[in-house]
């Protein structure tokens, strides 16, 4: 070995004395000296990081080596002081001492965190990943807008299976045997003899079966029926009906409440008129009209020029129902309503086809956030 021949493979100097002064020149000196330097980093660095106890500590020992002012970015500065033909075997010592030294990060780093609580795995300084905020259905909205406006006037809400049985469904509401609303064409039978209820009437059965008067209630909840969808109709819709029982209960209670859901839920000006109607369960029955809320009941193209709308369905209840569920109708009177959610955010929102509604198409929804 002579001082005239550079080796650029460093690792035939490891065991050189620095301080002949003669058979190394001065270049190639410090350059073996930058590169046992590097070594001793190196190893420095892989002591650091396993001693490093938790995850902010490693995360300082990454900075110090490898951080912007650490002593990587240090090291490379020095490169452009090596000659020429050393830089290629110096560049490869600094990238080996990055390369081992991220390797061992990662290690200590996973090692750290299979073993911490999740306290200690949680770092709360880090900024929160907001989503884009949500908001309810159009037909969220209004079961809440209803459930609120019975709820000051006394009406609990309760609720029942939407898979129920042809007693509370069709016997115990008495619907003859050969109604037509029995038949397969209009309701879902299941092979156990169940069926997916046709409205939430099934839900008042159960609770004056569980409870005895006074029973003031409204039901909310999805109902099935086997209608072709179109603009106006849907297999599967929302209700709401309620039931008011004790005592002396009359028409006039059912008119005055349901005056007070028109004008609340309408506005204040709001009429209400009463038609004489047919349902199995009360007696008597009548279907329940709004004035337009567009035209005020003018007459528009929305209320066909007649100034009302068609909101729902309501009555006495019929003594047989009282007797099916074990209360004495000679002493018990009450009365039942019943109304079709999509219907009414049809009208409020003013929405020309119901099945917008199901298409979940998020630019038609927003519109009502």
């Amino acid at each position: 070995m002579t001082g005239r021949r550079r080796s650029k493979d460093y690792r035939l100097y490891e065991n050189t004395d620095f301080s002949f002064p003669c058979g190394v020149s001065p270049a190639i000196s410090e350059f073996l000296m930058n590169l046992d330097r590097l070594q001793s980093l190196t190893q420095q660095a892989l002591s650091d990081i396993s001693s490093a106890d938790s995850p902010d500590a490693l995360e300082h020992v990454r900075l110090r080596y490898l951080g912007r002012k650490g002593k990587l970015p240090e090291i490379m500065a020095g490169l452009k002081d090596v000659s020429p033909e050393d830089r290629p075997a110096f560049g490869k010592g600094a990238n080996d001492f990055k390369v081992q030294v991220t390797k061992a990060l990662g290690e200590r780093k996973e090692s750290l965190l299979s073993t911490a609580t999740p306290a200690d795995a949680l770092d709360v300084t880090l900024p929160g990943n907001t989503g884009p905020q949500g908001a309810n259905h159009p037909i969220r909205q209004i079961m809440l807008r209803v459930i609120n406006i019975f709820d000051r006037i006394g009406f609990n809400v309760a609720t029942g299976p939407d898979v129920d049985t042809v007693f509370h469904n069709f016997d115990a509401l008495n619907t003859p045997a050969d109604h037509p609303s029995r038949d397969e064409q209009d309701t879902f039978y299941l092979n156990d003899g169940t069926l997916l209820r046709t409205q939430t009437s099934p839900i008042q059965i159960r609770h004056m079966l569980q409870n005895p008067p006074p029973v003031r209630i409204i039901a909310p909840g999805r109902a099935y029926r086997r209608d072709t969808p179109d603009a106006t109709h849907s297999a599967n819709f929302h209700q709401v009906e309620g039931l008011y029982v004790a005592e002396k209960v009359s028409m006039a209670d059912l008119k005055s409440d349901l005056s007070y859901f028109a004008q609340e839920i309408v506005g204040k000006k709001t009429k209400v008129r009463f038609r004489p109607h047919f349902f199995p369960f009360t007696e008597p029955s009548v279907e329940v009209d709004f004035t337009c809320h567009v035209c005020k009941g003018k007459g528009c193209r929305v209320c066909k020029n007649s100034g009302w709308i068609e909101i729902l369905g309501a009555g006495m209840v019929d003594p047989k129902v009282f007797e099916a569920v074990g209360y004495n109708p000679e002493t018990t009177t009450g009365y039942a309503f019943g109304m079709g959610l999509e219907r009414i955010a049809m009208i409020m929102l003013e929405i020309d086809d119901i099945r917008r509604l199901y298409e979940n198409d998020a630019r038609f929804l927003r519109q009502f956030a």
